[in-house]
């Protein structure tokens, strides 16, 4: 078995360094087992002349390795010709495998030292070890420079927005609100790149390319990049640096992928993105989420935090400190400054986003587009008429809390993928059913979840609805069959106590089922990932019709027993 499991070039900063790395996933097998005195050898090879590797495949081996496979790298590096070399080790689930990472100039000489690397742990169990590290300086230092890295120092203002939930929206306001300002505004996100509110390509372009794609255009002068964590520990952040930075919140999501299996560890790859905006920026974090208001102390920026409690401590010291806060006093988005009073900007229930102020994540997205259109320089008046003309449609926010209604049946369509999604549309559900009226949820799940997560949606859906029924995701399966994935969702909602829930092959499907059985009053919900366009062409086909504020603000207060 080789020790090189994956080498992988990231072109911009990363989970590792805030500029272009490599990143080698190794398996340490053989220098977990190797014998105490290879180890010793190896050890005194590399330059650790005072070590205790401890025994085959123990505990303080592992440690040992951890170190050894540090020194290792900056031994080649030094002795190829590089005078000092930034390492950094981490440990993964697996005892047997480390991730090493270290920064790049040139690529085919950094490829090639990652290589060497794997070459020499392969040698380790064997006699000539010592060899081997000598073998390696020589194959790097004969190797060809190659390219520098691409990544891409803007030309002109960027925000970058991340986190788990919200992302897109939030990204689709400050866009919004840009135009509203006149500028020419270049968006990229998991939908594709926008070029001043049209679609020029569709695909998932969260990554480096769609950040690139967007800087590239001549006509741009304000960019909106979506980043999601894929594409940070994959191919890194495609921009030396932002001048606003967005992390809405960060909760369970993709964990179990990429070596990132713990809500911190997710954390500390949104954590990212803001430790790049540059230090005459705003860093706009989510004071009510512990996590991301922790990055608090890891930025150069100064902090703008958004929460929606005006007395949490966060907003003391923020406000100490010289920076900014967006919160809601009395029913109004309002910005907070040192020694000043609150200035109130525009009523909750006046921002259709907030769904009359029902949807607490919306809430939170008004919160975080406000701060971070203010932080980067547009005008007060102008960011309100933003915020009161970005609309809850197919138009401004597709498959993101669209309500609509089809008769006396409203249904809400939203891409509700995780848990904190699935409670959301949830909540939104509840807050636009009629009293005596019931909610029907069409859910679906993405492949490449866990088991546990996906049980625990199906328990979610059982819990908060009346009538559930899966809907499948052909496109996203993602290795699994949909066999395998009703097993899991009926398992969770057997937990709650139902039983028997139905399945079909589609979200259509699902959707024109539940909406068959609805009545007069009730709320029908879809988990929509995969057909979108379909499903909005669906609800138009029965007459249905996308609700304006003042229809929804009045289901609003007919859910409360106001009218």
């Amino acid at each position: 078995m080789t020790a090189l499991v994956e080498l992988r070039v990231l072109e911009g900063p990363n989970l590792y360094f805030p500029r272009a790395a490599i990143k080698l996933t190794l398996d340490i097998s053989g220098l977990a087992a190797a014998s105490e005195d290879t180890a010793v050898r190896f050890a005194r090879r590399i330059g650790l002349r005072s070590t205790r590797p401890g025994a085959p495949d123990s505990g303080f081996r592992q440690q040992f390795a951890l170190r050894a496979v540090a020194r290792l790298v900056r031994a080649v590096a030094k002795e190829s010709g590089t005078s000092s070399l930034a390492v950094r080790v981490r440990p993964t689930s697996d005892p047997h495998r480390v991730v090493v990472a270290y920064p790049w100039k040139h690529r085919g000489r950094s490829q090639e030292m990652g290589l060497a690397v794997a070459g020499v742990l392969d040698a380790v169990p064997a006699d000539d070890v010592e060899e081997a590290v000598s073998a390696a300086a020589v194959r790097v230092a004969a190797a060809e420079p190659g390219d520098l890295p691409h990544t891409i120092k803007p030309r002109i203002p960027v925000v970058a927005v991340t986190g788990t939930n919200g992302k897109t929206t939030t990204s689709r306001m400050v866009a919004h609100i840009g135009r509203v300002d006149g500028r020419v505004v270049g968006w990229s996100n998991t939908d594709g790149i926008y070029l001043d509110g049209e679609l020029v390509e569709a695909g998932d372009y969260s990554g480096p390319s769609g950040a690139g794609r967007v800087l590239e255009h001549p006509e741009v002068e304000l960019a909106v990049t979506e980043t999601a964590r894929g594409g940070i520990l994959l191919k890194g952040i495609g921009l030396t640096r932002n001048d606003v930075s967005v992390v809405t919140n960060v909760t369970a999501d993709h964990l179990g992928l990429h070596g990132i299996d713990t809500v911190d560890q997710l954390a500390e790859v949104k954590a990212v993105v803001p430790r790049i905006t540059r230090r005459s920026g705003w860093a706009v974090l989510n004071a009510d989420d512990p996590r991301v208001d922790a990055m608090r102390h890891v930025i150069k920026a100064r902090p703008w935090v958004f929460t929606r409690t005006p007395d949490s401590p966060a907003v003391r010291e923020v406000l100490t400190g010289g920076g900014r806060v967006t919160t809601v006093i009395d029913g109004w988005v309002s910005v907070l400054s040192p020694n000043a009073d609150p200035d109130p900007l525009v009523e909750l229930v006046d921002v259709p986003m907030t769904l009359a102020g029902l949807s607490r994540f919306n809430v939170e997205n008004t919160l975080a587009a406000t701060s971070a259109a203010l932080a980067i320089g547009i005008g007060r008046d102008v960011v309100v008429k933003g915020l009161q003309t970005f609309l809850p449609d197919a138009e401004h926010n597709p498959g993101r809390m669209n309500v609509f209604s089809l008769g006396e049946v409203t249904v809400v369509v939203d891409l509700a993928h995780n848990e904190a999604g699935l409670e959301a549309l949830a909540e939104v559900m509840g807050g636009v059913r009629r009293p005596g009226g019931r909610v029907l949820l069409g859910l679906g799940v993405v492949g490449d979840r866990t088991d546990e997560l996906i049980e625990k949606l199906g328990e979610l859906a059982a819990r908060d609805s009346d009538v559930v029924a899966i809907g499948h995701k052909e496109r996203y399966l993602r290795g699994r069959t949909p066999e395998e994935l009703e097993t899991l969702m009926r398992a969770g909602a057997e937990r709650v106590g139902v039983t028997g829930v139905p399945a079909y092959p589609t979200e259509v499907g699902v959707l024109s089922a539940l909406v068959g059985q609805a009545l007069p009053g009730d709320v029908v919900g879809l988990m929509c990932h995969a057909e979108r366009e379909e499903v909005y062409a669906w609800i138009a086909e029965q007459g249905g019709t996308a609700d304006d504020p003042e229809t929804l603000a009045a289901k609003v207060r007919a859910a409360t027993g106001e009218a």
